[in-house]
């Protein structure tokens, strides 16, 4: 091998090494940035997990006082690293309003769950979910709900891999005790939900939620195949395991169609399957308990992941 070959082998190995040197200081950075809602306390000067309760506000739950005594400091470790959207968001520089403004989870034997609250959507929320799951507001087409009519749900619930896994939902405020009731329940129950997440990571694509078997409440669209709002537009309607449990419509030819076309598998709901919804099922007990309307007993369309409150 001559001189020349030498050198350039040398300066190509040096070449290599300045790229991992820069790739290591960038991933060190990019882990710097994301910071936890303990972090952003401390930057405020605040403790998050202070909640303005009034005794007549908060929801009642019939969780037994041992299981939330148990959980309570496991919930509260788990909030305290958050990584989700509207936690940040929520925590953030406006976040001491929204935490004044706070109601966290209270049981029937009075035991707090501190990862189950209910608050008021931060400025910095509602500027990132507009023209998201929220319409850009446009000169004369105010939408049919506003922004302070909404909630921001923090709660936890079992993933399928049957780990606690954190959640995030925005509502209409008519809902939120309602739904951080159930979650409270089908948390104590371990019932198992992928995940939980704003629509907003997916675009406010329902499909791409649907498909990622995400489940979600708010978005502002319409009905699929109509012109009509949703009840999800105004905040009163939710989807839990949609992948498993799709929306189903009829032709007049007898054709179906299945939503999202992927989960089609599970459209034969003689068949028994994980994460089914049906009249046996917990999730459709709480909620019908709760007044809320199934999906599944529509005659005309079958949304088997939809549930909807409209009173």
């Amino acid at each position: 091998m001559n001189q020349i070959d030498k050198n350039q082998i040398i300066k190509m190995v040096l070449i290599l090494m300045a790229i991992i040197g820069i790739v290591g200081v960038a991933s060190y950075f990019r882990r710097k940035s994301i910071v936890t809602l303990d972090e952003y306390a401390r930057q405020q000067g605040q403790d998050y997990r202070i909640a303005s309760i009034e005794a007549d506000s908060v929801p009642s739950g019939s969780a037994k006082t041992e299981d939330a005594t148990e959980s309570s400091d496991s919930q509260a470790a788990s909030a305290a690293v958050s990584v989700l959207t509207g936690a940040l968001l929520n925590g953030g520089s406006d976040g001491q309003a929204m935490i004044a403004e706070r109601l966290t989870y209270q049981n029937a034997s009075g035991e707090l769950a501190p990862d189950f609250y209910i608050e008021p959507l931060s400025a910095a929320l509602q500027r990132y979910i507009t023209g998201v799951s929220y319409p850009a507001v446009e000169a004369n087409t105010a939408p049919e709900i506003t922004p302070d009519e909404l909630r921001y749900l923090h709660i936890l619930h079992y993933d399928f891999e049957g780990e606690v896994a954190e959640g995030e939902l925005i509502c209409n405020q008519a809902i939120a005790a309602d739904l951080v009731d159930i979650f409270y329940e089908l948390y104590r129950n371990e019932y198992q939900i992928e995940k939980v997440l704003l629509i907003d990571e997916y675009g406010g694509d329902d499909t791409a939620s649907m498909e990622d078997n995400n489940t979600s409440c708010f978005n502002y669209r319409v009905v699929e195949g109509s012109t009509s709002l949703s009840k999800h537009a105004l905040g009163l309607a939710i989807d839990i395991n949609p992948y498993y449990n799709p929306y189903i419509t009829y032709d007049k030819q007898g054709g179906m169609h299945v939503s999202p076309e992927s989960a089609a598998l599970y459209a034969d709901r003689s068949v028994d399957f994980p994460y089914k919804i049906d009249e046996n099922d917990l999730c459709y007990k709480l909620f019908v308990k709760h007044g809320f309307t199934w999906g599944g007993n529509w005659n005309s369309v079958k949304d088997y992941q939809h549930f909807q409150k409209t009173n």
